[in-house]
């Protein structure tokens, strides 16, 4: 599955005031319904509803190689789990205090269990 990545700063918070919110220990997941999906999908070429993902790390973490890393962490735990996830909506990972020491694995975890949460599971076995 393919995702696309969010652009716009309107979308981040967007899903950020609009959005729905999990919280876990290492990461926050915001989910929010894409209205332009259809318009994306039409302009596909393979006309497929996909998800447009987005990751906001802030100063807090750390430095620029600290956020980096953040980055590379929520990037590889989505993509671990973002075949089995609906399509058409708006994904922003936010990292925790704590997340510098977790690995990928351990954020897979933990983004398995928000989406689960969240019901972004697919039902249908495509």
């Amino acid at each position: 599955m393919k995702y696309t990545t969010i652009k716009e700063h309107h979308l981040y918070n967007k899903a950020f005031q609009k959005g729905v919110r999990w919280s876990g220990r290492l990461v926050s997941v915001f989910i929010l319904r894409d209205y332009a999906a259809k318009r994306l999908m039409l302009a596909n070429p393979e006309k497929k509803y996909y998800n447009r993902f987005g990751v906001s790390v802030t100063k807090k973490v750390g430095g620029a190689v600290q956020r980096s890393r953040v980055k590379r962490i929520l990037r590889a735990g989505y993509r671990a789990v973002e075949l089995e996830l609906k399509t058409g909506y708006l994904v922003v990972l936010t990292p925790r205090p704590g997340i510098l020491e977790a690995k990928s694995t351990d954020v897979e975890r933990e983004l398995r269990r928000g989406f689960a949460r969240l019901e972004m599971f697919r039902t249908d076995k495509r």
